[in-house]
């Protein structure tokens, strides 16, 4: 038996990281004309993928978002 190096499991770690740091970086949106989700990132033009609208809502956070009254 030979020593065999390992060469694939390595690599799948830091492009693993990476594609979660763009899919962070991405903002979802929905159109307002065709009510299509469009996903962006920081310098893209404002523009529906879809139809070309350029309305674009953005979508409400999912997390629970409490306020203290006074």
């Amino acid at each position: 038996m030979s020593y065999q190096p390992n060469t694939g499991g390595g690599n799948n770690i830091t492009t693993d990281i990476s594609d979660a740091v763009d899919n962070a970086r991405l903002v979802t949106y929905k159109c307002g004309d065709c009510d299509q989700e469009v996903k962006l990132k920081r310098g893209e033009p404002i523009r529906c993928r879809n139809c070309g609208h350029r309305v674009l809502y953005k979508q409400r956070t999912t997390r629970m978002v409490q306020f203290e009254a006074r």
